[in-house]
């Protein structure tokens, strides 16, 4: 547990630094972060030491150095997954212009991978590192849930509870049960107005090396229904070539 709390600091800090963008004191970071100034301290002279981050002058603050953005970069192009996605799912905004996202699934977690924006002003904004959430409600938990075995199914829906996001969304089990039923047997996954009024999402699954993924495209109703088969049709296939071409990796 011990070093559980130094990871979760370390990551607290890295994030701190993103949502305050400016320099920070050691006072300043115990104090956002609310924790000891002697274990700010410890995390902050490690990360200086391995040089994720520096300090401006005396007593001026600490600021992230470029390493960590240099490593994360190193990560992500060699990551087999969004190199192959990320060309298609491109391609798959560009065709639709339309929101087109890319998660991993983790147990009763997703998080998101890749986000892809479309041009137009009304548009679903995800942040990559964000999780899916109200799983009965979004096509991208649905699409989650049809991935649960039997037993891991059963036990979600004994302990969830089925609020309602909007008039539209599905508070029933058993309705639930045969939503996620029948977009199994046609390979993906709808949600028309049930997370937010106006928005419709669509979502498929592909699997990789035993893991999951969800390819959701999403934008407001208006637009989508009236190309939804063609919707269906390019992130279907899209998710079968993932799966081919990863697979023949």
């Amino acid at each position: 547990r011990w070093m559980s709390k130094i990871v979760e600091r370390t990551l607290d800090l890295l994030e701190l630094f993103a949502k305050e963008k400016r320099p920070l004191t050691l006072s300043d970071i115990a104090h956002l972060l609310k924790i000891p100034l002697s274990s700010c301290h410890d995390v902050v002279q490690a990360m200086q030491a391995r040089g994720y981050i520096y300090e401006l002058a005396p007593r001026a603050g600490y600021y992230p150095t470029s390493r960590l953005h240099a490593l994360g970069k190193e990560i992500g192009n060699s990551d087999p997954v969004l190199m192959r996605a990320e060309l298609l799912l491109r391609s798959l905004r560009d065709t639709l212009d339309e929101s087109v996202l890319l998660s991993k699934v983790s147990g009763l977690n997703a998080t998101y991978l890749l986000a892809f924006e479309p041009t137009h002003p009304l548009r679903m904004l995800v942040k990559i590192g964000d999780t899916v959430r109200s799983l009965h409600g979004t096509s991208a938990g649905k699409a989650l849930l049809s991935s649960l075995d039997d037993r891991a199914l059963t036990a979600f829906f004994k302990s969830a509870k089925l609020g309602p996001l909007t008039k539209q969304t599905i508070t029933s089990k058993t309705a639930l049960r045969n939503d996620i039923e029948l977009g199994k047997k046609r390979r993906w996954f709808l949600n028309r107005g049930e997370s937010l009024n106006g928005v419709t999402t669509v979502s498929a699954l592909f699997k990789w090396n035993s893991s999951i993924y969800i390819v959701t495209i999403a934008g407001p109703s208006s637009r989508l229904d009236q190309k939804l088969e063609n919707v269906v049709n390019l992130l279907t296939n899209a998710c079968q070539l993932l799966e081919m071409q990863l697979t023949a990796t």
